[in-house]
This record gives C-alpha cells, structure tokens and sequence, in this order.
C-alpha cells in the first residue's frame, strides 16, 4: 500500500514515473535515475525511505570523493 493516495501538497493524483533526481556532495554532483510517485497536477515528487536513504549515501560518497563506483558524465564549468 502507498502512504500517499492523493499529493500531500495539492490533492493531485500521484503516479508511478521514473525521474531524474541531482544530489550534490562538495562540489561534484551525481544523477540518480529512481522511481517515486509524481503528482500529475504540481509536480511534487514522493519517494521511498529506501531511496531516500540512497540519496544520503550518495551524498556522503560525493562529500568523501568516493566516486571509484560512479560513471563519469563529463565536465561542468561555471561561467561568469
């Protein structure tokens, strides 16, 4: 059973997506493709205690630069 039936924020109907989430650790950032529940009407996204959990580990490995595990996507440059 979801704990959510309707979008705790707007009422909205929730529905399965897979989405793309960007967690950041130091100054290096990783992209997570994961599964939560998204609301068809704000967009407000809900995701499991086990992924939940996920994100914090991956913050923590980027925050270590324990990133052997990870594949690289390219470079990021900041301009201005």
């Amino acid at each position: 059973m979801k704990p959510f039936d309707k979008c705790p924020v707007c009422c909205g109907d929730l529905t399965e997506k897979v989405v793309e989430k960007l967690l950041c650790g130091g100054k290096d950032t990783a992209i997570v493709k994961v599964k939560a529940e998204v609301c068809l009407h704000c967009g407000e996204r809900l995701y499991p205690l086990a992924t939940v959990e996920q994100f914090e580990d991956i913050r923590n490995k980027l925050k270590r630069q324990d990133t052997a595990s990870f594949k690289p996507l390219g470079k990021s440059f900041l301009v201005g």
